[in-house]
């Protein structure tokens, strides 16, 4: 069978172990050029290895997404080395120590958890959005997170209400805004951008409890990466359909 998309060029930030590793690894099979964002030099060379191994078109770029030096580096290299990007996976982000309900939350997490997962990935797009232009038809995904819908945090009975970590919640809903406003922002372009929720996945970030392996949270990343031009944008999606704002 042809590989469609044999020949494309992704980044997926925080690509050197879960769900990021496999997003490129199922990217690397579709005959994509996968560009391992990671902070860490050893993991991210690691993980290149590891893919080609099984085939796949893979190099390491170092690229801390707090750093802005770093991520104009990265976004020089990638145009100097293919000119352009056809897909930008936003993926990289943690969940910080002394993250919490709002009355006693440490303000120090809420601001690392904005700090990664919502400013690194705006900082990310901005220096590599003028890559994605150069495509014939970017896409944009951003990976967020159910806990960042205010419609699920906001229902009593929803199975994670629970779970209200100001820092991480709220990173996730304004990275959600982010991806309503870019998308409207490029509304003339090809480019789509859409944000992703990949479900409870066991990670590092969650300490590997999740339901999920990262095969099956990388599912719907994946279908966004790859979504053909008619395709709607300014969406939130996981695998089973829709998500709520």
């Amino acid at each position: 069978m042809p590989l469609r998309h044999k020949g494309k060029i992704a980044l997926i930030t925080g690509a050197n172990k879960g769900i990021g590793f496999e997003v490129a690894r199922q990217l690397g099979t579709e005959g994509i050029t996968v560009l391992i964002g990671a902070r860490n030099p050893h993991l991210g060379e690691i993980a290149e290895a590891t893919l080609k191994a099984d085939g796949a078109d893979a190099h390491f770029i170092e690229l801390d997404v707090t750093q802005p030096e770093i991520i104009a580096k990265a976004a020089e290299r990638i145009r100097a080395q293919f000119g352009r990007l056809d897909i930008l996976v936003n993926n990289a982000g943690i969940h910080a120590k002394g993250d919490g309900p709002p009355g006693v939350v440490d303000q120090c997490a809420v601001r690392r958890a904005l700090d990664v997962n919502f400013f690194g990935a705006l900082a990310v797009t901005q220096a590599m959005l003028p890559l994605v232009r150069n495509s014939v038809s970017g896409r944009i995904v951003m990976v967020s997170s159910g806990l960042g819908s205010i419609t699920w945090n906001a229902d009593p009975n929803w199975s994670f209400a629970a779970i209200k970590r100001l820092g991480y919640n709220g990173s996730k809903a304004i990275l959600n805004m982010m991806t309503v406003q870019l998308a409207w922002e490029l509304r003339d372009t090809p480019i789509k951008v859409n944000t992703v929720n990949p479900g409870y996945t066991a990670t590092d970030l969650n300490g590997n409890t999740g339901t999920q392996t990262d095969r099956e949270g990388a599912v719907e990343t994946v279908r966004q990466s790859l979504v053909p031009d008619d395709a709607p944008t300014g969406g939130f999606y996981e695998t089973g359909g829709v998500v709520p704002w």
